[in-house]
């Protein structure tokens, strides 16, 4: 295969790796609200440990972001899935190319799991938005609820 053979498959490949930077800028994101969450968890149980072990506001806040915890979890690991099968159209895109094999199917197979799986994570990070906004009006108080 000679280079102006490669160029056409390189061309192609562009797509998946901005892909996958855009999927690592959300990842970034993703982690950092994750880290956040643990880190409030950790504060608000040492809190409920230190005073009235029955405080219903902290409880409920602690309920709230270990459920938040868990969706950043899966929304994680699905945005880690889509930049794997980014990867792998790349490799896939190469393959077909060297061995001038037949992938077109694989390729938008690949690609539509990429896809599904990212929008999968948007929908779980959209969903620990509208959580974190719950957990916000535990804290803020009733009056302030009338206004919204």
């Amino acid at each position: 295969m000679t280079l102006p053979d490669l160029i056409p498959t390189l061309q192609l490949s562009i797509g998946p790796v901005i892909l996958i930077s855009g999927i690592g800028l959300l990842l970034l994101s993703m982690t950092n609200r994750f880290g956040r969450i643990i880190d409030r968890s950790r504060h608000l149980a040492r809190e409920l440990r230190a005073g009235e072990p029955r405080d219903l506001r902290l409880t409920q806040e602690l309920q709230i972001l270990a459920r938040r915890a868990r969706i950043m979890r899966a929304a994680i690991a699905l945005s880690g899935i889509s930049v794997l099968l980014a990867a792998v159209l790349i490799i896939d895109l190469f393959i077909g190319s060297l061995l001038l094999l037949p992938v077109a199917t694989s390729i938008a197979i690949v690609f539509s799991l990429c896809l599904a799986s990212l929008i999968a994570s948007l929908v779980l990070f959209i969903r620990d938005i509208n959580l974190s906004l719950k957990a916000l009006w535990l804290e803020i108080p009733e009056h302030v609820h009338e206004m919204k």
